[in-house]
C-alpha cells in the first residue's frame, strides 16, 4: 500500500487510518439527510463467482441502495449509498427514515420495496422494464451515471475489496462527490470532523457490519 510506504508505518497501521477516515466521511454525510428532488434505485457490489448463481441472488454480491440529490436545475448535489441485508420493505423504510427529509421528492423504479418511502416523503415510481433501454430514461440519468462512476471509481484504485467494508468505500465517494468544488477546503474540513467522529479501533474496523 502506497500510504504505509509514504507515512513509514506497517501496512495494517495504514489500513486502519484509511478506514478510520473514511468512516469519518462516511458519518459526517449520514448525519445530513437529502433533501430536494431524489432519484434512487437498487445496486450490487460484487460479480459471479465461478460456477455460481448467476444474477441477484449469486453468492459474493452485496447488495446496496444509491440515491442522488438534484436541484431544480437537474445539477447533482449529494449521493447516499448504503450497503442494506437486502431489497425487502422494512429495510427500505428504515433506510428512508434515516436519509431521507421530509421535503424529499423520490423517484425510483417500480421494484416493490421502494413503496415504503412515501411513509416519509412524496414518492413516484416509473416501471421501467429490462434491458439496455431501462438504463436510458431521463428520471434517472443521474442516479445511472453516479452508480457507473463508482463502481469504476473503486475498480479503478483498488485491487481488491471486501464486501463487509463496502459502506466506507461508498462513504468516501459520496462525502468527495458533495465537496468536488470546494477542494480547496475538504482536507481542513475533513480534520474538523475527524476530532469529533468516535473512536473507530482496529477490532471494531475489521469486522463485519450488520445491516438492516
Amino acid at each position: 500500500m502506497a500510504l504505509a510506504r509514504h507515512l513509514g508505518v506497517s501496512y495494517n497501521t495504514a489500513w486502519l487510518v484509511k478506514h478510520k477516515l473514511m468512516q469519518t466521511m462516511r458519518e459526517r454525510d449520514d448525519s445530513q439527510p437529502l433533501n430536494g428532488l431524489v432519484q434512487i434505485d437498487e445496486a450490487f457490489w460484487g460479480g459471479e463467482r465461478h460456477g455460481g448463481k448467476r444474477g441477484r441472488g449469486a453468492a459474493g454480491k452485496t447488495p446496496f441502495v444509491a440515491a442522488v440529490a438534484c436541484s431544480r436545475d437537474a445539477r447533482p448535489l449529494r449521493l447516499r449509498m448504503t450497503p442494506l441485508k437486502g431489497f425487502r420493505t422494512q429495510s427500505i423504510a428504515h433506510w428512508a427514515h434515516a436519509h431521507l427529509a421530509p421535503d424529499c421528492e423520490v423517484t425510483s423504479d417500480g421494484l416493490r420495496c421502494f413503496r415504503a418511502i412515501a411513509a416519509v416523503c412524496p414518492h413516484r415510481s416509473i416501471v421501467t422494464g429490462g434491458g439496455p433501454a431501462s438504463v436510458e430514461k431521463p428520471e434517472f440519468a443521474w442516479i445511472n451515471t453516479m452508480l457507473g462512476n463508482v463502481k469504476n471509481a473503486i475498480h479503478g484504485t483498488y485491487h481488491s475489496l471486501h464486501g463487509k467494508h463496502l459502506g466506507r468505500y461508498l462513504g468516501e465517494f459520496a462525502y468527495r462527490f458533495k465537496r468536488r468544488c470546494a477542494l480547496d477546503r475538504m482536507v481542513d474540513r475533513l480534520a474538523y470532523v475527524a476530532v469529533r467522529t468516535p473512536p473507530l479501533p482496529y477490532r471494531l474496523a475489521t469486522i463485519a457490519e450488520i445491516h438492516t
